[in-house]
Order: structure tokens, then sequence, then C-alpha cells
């Protein structure tokens, strides 16, 4: 089953969820988050595909995050306009993003990615 898989190189969270991936047989199609953040459109289709909040998709121990003051902005901010600024911004994203088949991780857990990437 091929995979869409939002990274990013320098990452090392990123390239150990990459690696338990390949492991398992995934073929991955991999995009440079920093390079190219996902469009509003598909991140808005992830996310509803997800079922998790909003705020799980926000990178909040990123520099970037912290720069824009974003745990105080976000309170004030529609669903739209965050998505907006996520899809503005790959470093404002919680990576590793792998989806495919209905599924959605955001991080790396080996726990999570058992119990939702496991064949």
């Amino acid at each position: 089953m091929g995979l869409t898989y939002y990274g990013y190189p320098k990452c090392g969270t990123c390239r150990k969820a990459k690696a338990w991936l390949e492991a398992k047989g995934f073929e991955l199609r991999e995009i440079n988050i920093a390079e190219a953040p996902p469009a509003e459109e598909e991140l808005g289709k992830v996310i509803a595909t997800s079922g998790l909040e909003l705020k799980k998709f926000f990178n909040v121990s990123g520099t970037k995050y912290r720069e824009l003051n974003l745990k105080d902005k976000l309170v004030g901010m529609s669903d739209e306009e965050k998505i907006s600024l996520l899809a503005s911004d790959g470093m404002l994203i919680k990576r590793p993003l792998v989806f495919g088949d209905s599924k959605v991780t955001v991080g790396f857990k080996e726990e999570e990615f058992e119990n939702v990437w496991t064949k």
C-alpha cells in the first residue's frame, strides 16, 4: 500500500518513522514538508479524515510556533485560518504527517503506528 509521507529530512523522529514504515513494506510518496507543505485543501481533507482535533496538527515545540506566539493567537482563529496558517509553512505542522487508505498519523509513536499501519 502506498502512503503519503510528509517529513523533514533533518528530523530524527521523521527518520525513525520512515524507517519503521519502510521496514513494514510500505511504499512512500515522500515529500519534504519544509519545501512543499500540503495545500489547504489537502490538509483540510487529512484533518477531517483523521478525526483528530486541529490543534494536534501544530508543531507546538517548534521554533516557528513560539516565534509567532501561536499559543495565544490560535484561540481567536477560525479553523479555516488555522488550516491556512499550517499550509503556509510546513515547519508549523507536527511531523511526520502520514496518510493513506483513510488513515492518518501525526508525529511518531511506534505503538500508534503499530495500531494504525499494521497490515
